[in-house]
């Protein structure tokens, strides 16, 4: 019985998807002063991460059970199936909530001020998708900050610097969350949620995603540039632009049997691009 509620957990939480998330945290400490850090200083940000991280999504299932148990596609998840209750679910993401702030005491002393500004997006979320369509953008936000607070778990300061990079990955989130809500527009419209696609059209939702993913790529480039990477890097660039430009060609159409590929094989395939060419950039003259 305990292996199945850590299959559910981990299944409610989506924990397979932290190749999303991990791989842009590790570059952001690579990055930070352009060298790999110490080991427990990596272990704890992928403590702080993975936390972080379980916090904000078990929050959203949360927030979102009873919209998720009117949608088709959703209503298997743990809460409205009912394979997990509610107390359960708050009781993890409490304790996710005070691992992370355990992390902050193993890293530089900043974190253990600023981590609720990590939290803060994380809680507005799952509301904005019920007054706009920029909801996509909150995401954006919210896991953007994640490689932001890795630099800066590193560096022990606040800089500009790592908000490129943040401000690259956020859009990089955003455009595929637009991406994944084509899967929901007919839903959306009916329950009258918020996005791109459902309010704007699919359309909208194509030329958005473009936009963003180019504007994450620029940043991804602005970001190397100021922390003077070599050649090595910009080749992750481009090997990150090039997957982005296919993953937008496999949705040209809109074609729903699509979104699986663009949206989880793609999206992992690309963050672990970039963070292999960042880590040899660091070994490379």
């Amino acid at each position: 019985m305990p292996l199945t509620y850590v299959r559910r957990f981990a299944t409610l939480i989506k924990f397979e998807h932290s190749v999303f998330a991990l791989p842009f945290a590790y570059a952001a400490a690579f990055l930070a002063e352009m060298e790999v850090p110490g080991f427990w200083r990596m272990l704890w940000i992928t403590v702080a991460m993975v936390a972080a991280r379980s916090f904000g999504i078990s929050l959203n299932r949360l927030i979102d059970a009873e919209i998720d148990a009117r949608n088709p596609r959703t209503a298997g998840r743990e809460i409205p199936a009912g394979l997990l209750k509610r107390r359960q679910v708050w009781i993890f993401a409490l304790v996710s909530l005070g691992v992370l702030i355990w992390s902050t005491f193993n890293l530089p002393v900043i974190t253990r001020y600023l981590w609720p500004l990590v939290i803060i997006p994380m809680v507005i979320y799952p509301y904005t998708k019920r007054w706009t369509w920029l909801c996509h953008l909150v995401l954006g936000l919210a896991d953007g900050l994640g490689p932001v607070g890795a630099w800066v778990a590193v560096t022990g300061k606040v800089t500009w610097e790592p908000f490129l990079l943040g401000a690259g990955v956020g859009l990089w989130i955003a455009g595929f969350d637009v991406i994944y809500a084509f899967m929901d527009i007919a839903v959306d419209r009916e329950q009258g949620l918020h996005s791109i696609p459902a309010d704007l059209g699919e359309n909208a939702g194509l030329w958005s995603t473009r936009a963003f993913h180019l504007l994450a790529v620029v940043l991804l480039a602005l970001t190397g540039w100021v922390q003077g990477a070599n050649f090595v890097y910009y080749l992750g660039v481009a090997a990150c632009a090039l997957l982005l430009l296919y993953e937008n060609w496999l949705m040209r159409k809109a074609d729903l049997t699509k979104v699986g590929v663009a949206f989880m094989t793609m999206n992992g395939i690309i963050s672990v691009v970039f963070l292999f060419f960042t880590t040899l950039s660091l070994f490379v003259p």
